[in-house]
């Protein structure tokens, strides 16, 4: 999977994926979507991204979970 704006770097957030040059993290711009953001409000409060930076940390998320094996509790 090749992504610009995303970047998994030992050195940056122990290793989470951000935002190529910044340490915002994937799974915070995942959880302000779950919490109910819009696209608009995300870049209002950082306004360092660019809408094609938040559009690519979902499909960074949608292509990870296309590879994980789903395992159904009972």
């Amino acid at each position: 999977m090749t992504n610009n704006y995303i970047e998994v770097d030992p050195k940056i957030c122990s290793g989470k994926p951000v935002i190529r040059g910044t340490r915002i993290m994937v799974k915070n711009i995942l959880g302000m979507i779950a919490g109910g953001y819009t696209v608009d409000r995300i870049l209002k409060e950082y306004p360092e991204l660019a809408r094609e930076a938040i559009q690519a940390a979902l499909e960074y998320a949608a292509a990870v979970i296309d590879e994980e094996q789903v395992v159904a509790h009972a």
